[in-house]
């Protein structure tokens, strides 16, 4: 799915403790993947899985950030337990994730792809099962066909 509308702008916190801010990340395509919850089996395997093949990602001018609505604390003794470090946020107010329409009945974040170009559009668009993620190597090979991605 792909949008002519412009997103908005956000700001949410790393685990790091530092600011992250949509439109300041846009010198690159953003990737934001919404995840259900830090240090579960599936979760942790498809971060490891991106954050090892970061690479691939890099080569197509895309930057990697993971969110859901766990705390701070959790975000980084996940990023610690996996030795990843991409940004992961904390969107405990979860306004972030009802603005991109990730969050399941429950209220707890679905597992989301939500690709953003550098003119703030949306170019890929994706829920996924719970139980299962694209790897990285499917991923790009989906962003291959985007004529706005590069």
């Amino acid at each position: 799915m792909t949008s002519e509308k412009i997103v908005q702008n956000f700001i949410l916190t790393d685990q790091d403790g530092k600011d992250f801010e949509l439109y300041k990340n846009l010198n690159k395509n953003i990737l934001l993947v919404f995840y259900p919850k830090d240090d579960s089996r599936v979760c942790s395997k498809q971060l490891k899985n991106y954050y090892e093949n970061e690479n691939l990602f890099t080569e197509k001018n895309i930057k990697i950030v993971g969110i859901n609505t766990d705390s701070i604390e959790s975000h980084q003794k996940f990023c610690s337990k996996l030795g990843i470090k991409i940004p992961l946020l904390n969107d405990r107010d979860k306004e972030v994730s009802k603005y991109f329409n990730a969050l399941n009945i429950f209220g707890i974040n679905k597992r989301k792809i939500v690709l953003i170009n550098r003119d703030k559009q949306i170019i890929f668009e994706k829920d996924i099962p719970y139980t299962s993620y694209p790897d990285s190597v499917e991923l790009v090979n989906n962003f291959d066909s985007l004529k706005d991605s590069r």
